[in-house]
């Protein structure tokens, strides 16, 4: 094992998440971001786990990663180590999840009374206060600012990275034959200052709908009990994947 590996050698643990795990490492600036084949639902009342499911996240998060960097957005993303696993420069999370809504669906459509599927005029984009204990409400600009989770112009910086981030992503699933209909994404604040992307972006985030079909390509098969879940995640890994995306293991 050489030096450089054995700084990446798992310490504290930082976040026992269910499909991802953070773990800090010798280098106190980086940490590994490890995913796993568990799978949950509905505050984690639901539970499975699904063959190869961290392997296929970490891929898919590792291409979209560096789609981003190559499109000239910053985020935690250093490389993939392993097959599960990446590299991370370590950050101050911010509580703040921001959700991208280019197509009415899940958690919206039910609590507005709107038929799933119904497209905007213009992406809608929702914060959640990320708060284990009050189950990650949904808040407005002003209670974000007035928790003091950030500033106001932290909050204009999200948005506005958050705006290009789904303006690149959109065209890059349309080109193969998925629609990108929602996300959630997290940011991070720097040591040296500055707010960069702090989240991975998979189909346990996300929703994918086949742009022909309408099938559905995300952990909603899950919830919903509709079958086929890894075969869901692989094909939106192999879609991307014959894109010749880079999802390289790094040493």
């Amino acid at each position: 094992m050489t030096e450089h590996r054995k700084n990446m050698d798992k310490r504290e643990i930082i976040y026992n998440g269910e499909s991802v795990k953070i773990f800090g490492t010798e280098d106190p600036d980086k940490v590994l971001v490890c995913f796993t084949d568990n799978i949950t639902a509905f505050n984690k009342i639901k539970r499975a786990v699904i063959a190869d499911k961290g392997r296929m996240n970490c891929a898919i998060a590792t291409m979209i990663y560096n789609i981003l960097r190559d499109n000239g957005i910053d985020s935690h993303f250093i490389r993939r180590s392993s097959l599960t696993e990446q590299v991370c420069r370590r950050v101050a999370n911010i509580p703040v999840e921001v959700i991208v809504r280019n197509v009415i669906a899940g958690s919206m459509a039910a609590r507005l009374g709107l038929k799933e599927g119904l497209k905007p005029a213009a992406p809608i984009f929702d914060l959640c206060y990320k708060n284990e204990d009050l189950c990650d409400p949904i808040i407005n600009d002003y209670h974000a600012i007035a928790l003091g989770l950030l500033t106001e112009d932290e909050l204009k910086e999200i948005y506005s990275q958050t705006k290009r981030i789904n303006e690149i992503l959109v065209p890059v699933f349309s080109n193969v034959g998925i629609e990108l209909i929602d996300f959630k994404i997290e940011f991070g604040r720097l040591p040296q200052g500055g707010i960069i992307l702090a989240d991975e972006i998979n189909p346990d985030n996300a929703r994918f709908w086949d742009l022909q079909t309408r099938e559905r390509l995300d952990k909603d098969r899950f919830r919903r009990d509709m079958g086929k879940v890894g075969d869901a995640y692989r094909t939106v890994y192999e879609r991307l994947a014959s894109q010749g995306y880079n999802e390289a293991i790094e040493d």
